[in-house]
């Protein structure tokens, strides 16, 4: 069939659109649960006019549920419909995973509520020669400010976490210095591979400055993930020869199983920058291209920002456009989130929700809402299909028949 020659996936990191059927059983403390959130569409409310999304809403973001701002279209260009996540969890390594045919059934580890365990610390600490601060749920911004100086004065090094399953070592580029963080992470990544302490990435976040108001993060960030548990749909267009490029965390997140090429991001604006690069490029002629953007997530939806991530939308809606004067009528955008993460909910974990999936192709002319489906997994299988590929047995999802229609 191979209907379309390049398909693009563009994941707005915990963009979620309602909650997901079984939301109440997912919880962000012992006495609140996720159901009655819905990110895009409590985020649109926090405006007094809502979003000013023309590029989405041409797409048909509206059908999917009252963002505020926007109103119901024709959309003969694009096919809209909502995902629900099969898997047990709602963290950024299952809804990628499950984006790409594994079904996760048990979730993820996450130290959240109570920091690392001290044997694990005390381990860390003997294996690696450093004591280490922190150890608690935070932003990596707001810890380097409260322990930054402490950590260099006592040539200690930062450890936290957060809502995903992650621990974070924090340290100064010019005093510890790389090759030593790196160091310690793969130590980390070594002692958290047991099951008491397991997690599914070790990240390396290391620092200049000197005092709290002039430190920075810096590009240098490299991520110690586990492989996928399966076989992946970005395996299966690999090993048939097809390109797939990935643009922002999806190498980290897939430990670079599956991956032909990639590029760090550091920022939205970037990595849409770096996604319409690709597209332009002429090596990119056929193939697949796994675009994440973690902003959405990290800088707003856990610091329960509802309006500068609702600007944040509105730039990328902005970008959007740019983006769709460079496909080709044989090119398909996929543009849907892994998981929610509503800044108006209580506590600061992502929430369950349901996903968006807008489907644009300048080839369509019969676009309109679709039905709700049952996986994230859908968007992989959709993809092989396109490709003439079979997912293997151990993979979940169904393709979208109607965008081969």
């Amino acid at each position: 069939m191979k209907k379309f020659k390049r398909i693009i996936c563009i994941v707005l990191d915990s963009l979620g659109i309602g909650n997901g059927k079984d939301a109440a059983n997912f919880y962000q403390n012992k006495e609140v649960n996720d159901f009655g959130s819905n990110t895009f569409k409590h985020i649109s409310e926090s405006f007094e006019s809502g979003l000013n999304i023309p590029t989405l809403n041409s797409f048909g973001i509206r059908d999917l549920d009252e963002i505020k701002g926007c109103e119901k279209v024709s959309h003969p260009n694009s096919f809209s419909l909502r995902l629900n996540e099969a898997s047990n969890g709602k963290d950024t390594m299952t809804g990628h995973w499950e984006m790409m045919g594994i079904l996760t059934k048990k979730p993820f580890q996450t130290f959240t509520e109570t920091g690392f365990p001290k044997e694990l610390i005390d381990e860390l600490e003997k294996e690696t020669g450093y004591k280490f601060i922190g150890n608690y749920a935070a932003s990596g911004t707001e810890i380097l400010k409260d322990l930054g100086e402490e950590s260099i004065k006592n040539n200690s090094l930062i450890i936290y976490t957060s809502s995903d399953s992650v621990l974070q070592i924090c340290a100064n580029e010019e005093t510890v210095g790389l090759k030593e963080l790196y160091r310690v992470c793969e130590i980390a990544r070594k002692l958290c591979m047991k099951d008491e302490w397991f997690v599914g990435r070790i990240i390396a976040r290391p620092f200049v400055g000197k005092t709290k108001d002039t430190f920075k993060r810096t590009s240098n960030r490299h991520d110690y993930a586990v492989s996928p548990s399966g076989i992946t749909a970005m395996n299966i267009l690999k090993d048939n020869g097809y390109q797939v490029n990935c643009v922002g965390k999806i190498n980290d997140i897939f430990n670079g199983v599956g991956v032909t090429s990639t590029v760090h991001i550091s920022s939205n604006v970037d990595g849409m920058n770096k996604t319409m690069d690709i597209v332009k490029s002429k090596e990119f002629d056929e193939g697949f291209c796994f675009v994440n953007l973690v902003e959405f997530d990290s800088e707003y939806g856990h610091r329960r920002n509802p309006i500068g991530y609702g600007k944040a939308i509105e730039t990328f809606d902005e970008q959007l456009k740019e983006l769709i004067a460079y496909l080709n009528e044989d090119d398909l955008l996929m543009i849907t989130a892994d998981h929610g993460n509503d800044p108006t909910w209580k506590g600061t974990d992502h929430t369950r929700e349901q996903v968006p999936l807008l489907c644009y192709s300048k080839g369509f002319s019969d676009g309109r809402m679709l039905n709700d489906r049952n996986s994230f997994a859908d968007i992989g299988d959709t993809i092989l299909t396109n490709f003439n590929l079979k997912k293997d047995d151990s993979m979940i999802g169904e393709t979208i028949e109607e965008l081969f229609k």
